[in-house]
């Protein structure tokens, strides 16, 4: 058995919250995690996105980066990104063996219980190749969560939070408080955070979090105007922004979508709290690196042979599913079919009444992973939250955008970063 196969045999047992397993793999390996200065980013949706454009702020600006993100799409490689670029295969390959290991000794010594989790295996690995790249500065998404999150093990330089809605209510709480207590677990004594536009109640919560510890609150929702969106063909935009620090006249955001011009207020304000920590990102390079990011997955659009096309995003939950409905009812075109898979833990009925009014008809498959609800298991659910749309089972990825296409030679496929990846791989897309 390959490492990589060792790693991948690790996703059976699911999410473990708690820091004692990641403590004792860091330790081990010297605390690899203390050897760049990091951004820690954690919320409901956005964060990969911000962290996307933090960590091409920071490239433009000079700095060996790291980013450290999931899941990935096609390749686990991509969680690892030096520079922008994912690590090499075999690289990656190396650093596994080498984990594997460190995990049987400390298992075999009796200083780890149990077996960690993908998860935590995957975090040390990427503080691991990070200091082994030289990394100056790495941008951490959070898994889940924050507080019991492993990458909580983190000092960062600044913290980030940058949404807050309902997702993963088993583990997170069902109340926006309880999200947000959750999500504040990440801010640490004396460093700064930063917010997005959070719900009055989630800031109250955060706000009291960060009073205990003296951690400076930055509210981008509040400190920064927005002077203006121009929205051009495609989805992506041109924001005028002032914030306490500057005034920006033209941000270009390759990203699609008008959630992520509150998306780029979150990042920008985070490279400027960056640099009043001593982290030089001058403004030439906050623009460029907006202007240079990239995320596939999220409203990326394909065009294929034959005239089709499709739409691509995430939209993993209730507030996802609304950004995504927002910008399909924008487009001036014909409502299009949706394919359309979700895990076995998601609000179903709210995405499916966010997204029914903007699509044509709704493909139920599943992605490869088993969290996944079955098409026929979601067939009732659907109908009951949308009466009136057309929606049709399919069990495999394959069949369901074949019968997609048979509707619109224009689709989307969202509900899932997980479904997105395996639609990549199906169509062979990177």
């Amino acid at each position: 058995m390959s490492s990589l196969d060792w790693l991948f045999g690790l996703e059976h047992l699911g999410v473990k919250f708690g820091l004692d397993n990641i403590t004792t793999i860091t330790g081990e390996l010297g605390h690899p995690e203390r050897e760049f200065r990091s951004v820690h980013i954690a919320g409901t949706n956005g964060k990969g996105s911000v962290a996307a454009m933090v960590e091409s702020g920071l490239r433009a600006a000079g700095y060996k980066t790291g980013r450290f993100t999931s899941p990935h799409l096609v390749n686990i490689t991509e969680r690892f990104a030096v520079d922008g670029a994912p690590i090499a295969a075999a690289e990656l390959e190396d650093a596994v063996e080498h984990l594997e290991s460190i995990t049987n000794r400390l298992l075999s010594q009796g200083s780890l219980e149990a077996s960690p989790t993908f998860f935590e295996v995957t975090t040390a690995l990427a503080f691991e190749i990070f200091r082994s790249a030289g990394v100056q500065v790495a941008v951490i998404e959070v898994g889940l969560g924050g507080r019991l999150d492993s990458t909580n093990v983190l000092s960062p330089t600044v913290s980030v939070i940058t949404t807050i809605g309902l997702d993963h209510q088993s583990y997170l709480g069902d109340t926006l408080g309880q999200v947000a207590y959750e999500k504040a677990g990440i801010i640490k004594p004396g460093t700064p955070v930063v917010l997005g536009r959070l719900p009055p109640q989630s800031v109250e919560v955060i706000r009291s979090v960060a009073e205990q510890r003296k951690a400076p609150l930055i509210d981008s929702g509040e400190d920064t105007r927005m002077l203006g969106v121009t929205t051009r063909t495609g989805g992506t935009s041109i924001a005028r922004l002032e914030t306490p620090v500057r005034r920006y006249e033209a941000i270009e955001l390759p990203l699609a979508g008008i959630h992520q011009a509150e998306n780029a207020i979150v990042a920008v304000r985070t490279l400027e709290t960056l640099e009043a920590c001593g982290v030089t990102v001058p403004e030439n390079a906050v623009v460029d690196g907006l202007r240079r990011v990239s995320w596939p997955g999220r409203l990326d659009r394909r065009r294929l042979p034959g005239g089709r096309e499709l739409l691509l995003d995430a939209a993993h939950n209730a507030d996802g599913a609304a950004a995504l409905a927002a910008f399909l009812a924008a487009e001036d075109s014909e409502p299009s079919p949706l394919v359309f898979g979700t895990l076995a833990d998601k609000d179903v009925v709210e995405m499916v009444r966010a997204l029914a009014p903007s699509i044509s008809a709704m493909v139920l498959t599943r992605g490869a992973v088993s969290r996944f609800f079955e098409p026929a298991e979601l067939f009732n659910t659907v109908k009951t939250a949308a009466p009136r749309l057309r929606v049709v089972a399919a069990p495999s990825i394959a069949q369901a955008l074949e019968i997609a296409w048979r509707i619109s030679p224009r689709i989307v496929v969202a509900g899932s970063l997980f479904l997105v990846g395996d639609v990549m791989k199906e169509l062979k897309l990177s």
